[in-house]
């Protein structure tokens, strides 16, 4: 193995602890992590700043332990059925990181399809619960390929509502609407702004505000000093690299 790779932070390390640092201060709720890297980042979480935070086996049981990628659980604390899993998401009590194959500055969201829906050019997962998950619990994104064809001036078809969509429909879609953040492949984003409108958070060591600006179909937000991302403790490396993620599937997404 490389110095490089036993001794140096790689990109996907850094976007694993920007994805955990969602779930900050998230209490006891349940996390629902889509994608390896989330589910790295929920994981690590868990382990070290929100031990209170809830994990699934992917499928219906609440685990006790974190295993590593592709585990089992050797601890189960509880059953949760679909019918369970939805009435959570209803009330609030679970922050989603979702996938987007489209995503606007405002944050609404795109899984269903690209180009016109009468006669689409792409048919993709369909709307599935974007619009329960982002009207009812906190719905951050995951986008492990940054481009002006993910980041779009504006959605084929909204899955996810943004903040503009959510504002127009009313109180009754506000209440409960929060898009904390948006990871990706080359810096951290939310909507921090007097117009809800997406803004550069952070850039992953490495990355400049030129190449973000480029990999983005619409204006974005940047304020005059960008920080980087946190980089992971040793500790938290510690836990990617040994014990959640020892066969580096997070490399696979992100590479290096």
């Amino acid at each position: 193995m490389s110095s490089r790779s036993t001794n140096e932070t790689t990109r996907a390390e850094y976007c694993v602890v920007a994805c955990a640092e969602a779930w900050r201060h998230a209490g006891e709720v349940l996390a629902t992590p889509t994608g390896t890297v989330p589910t790295i980042g929920a994981r690590l979480a868990k382990l070290t700043f929100a031990p209170d935070l809830l994990l699934t086996d992917g499928e219906a049981l609440l685990i006790g332990d974190v295993p590593a990628l592709g585990a089992r659980a050797r601890v189960v604390e509880g059953w949760l059925p679909y019918r369970q899993h939805l009435a959570l998401a209803a009330t609030g009590r679970r922050h989603v990181m979702m996938g987007a194959s489209q995503i606007d500055r405002h944050g609404n969201q795109n899984i269903s399809c690209i180009g016109d829906w009468a006669r689409p050019t792409r048919q993709l997962l369909g709307v599935r619960g974007a619009p329960l998950n982002t009207l009812n619990n906190p719905t951050s994104y995951w986008v492990p390929k940054h481009s002006p064809r993910v980041f779009v001036e504006q959605v084929d078809m909204v899955c996810g509502v943004g903040y503009d969509r959510a504002a127009a429909a009313g109180p009754s879609a506000t209440r409960f609407h929060h898009v904390p953040e948006v990871v990706s492949n080359l810096g951290v984003f939310d909507f921090a702004t007097p117009d809800h409108s997406m803004r550069l958070r952070s850039l992953h060591p490495g990355v400049t505000v030129e190449q973000v600006l480029e990999a983005t179909g619409f204006a974005l937000t940047v304020p005059d000093d960008v920080p980087y991302t946190r980089a992971p403790t040793t500790g938290e490396l510690r836990l990617i690299r040994e014990v959640i993620d020892p066969e580096r599937a997070r490399d696979r997404e992100v590479p290096a």
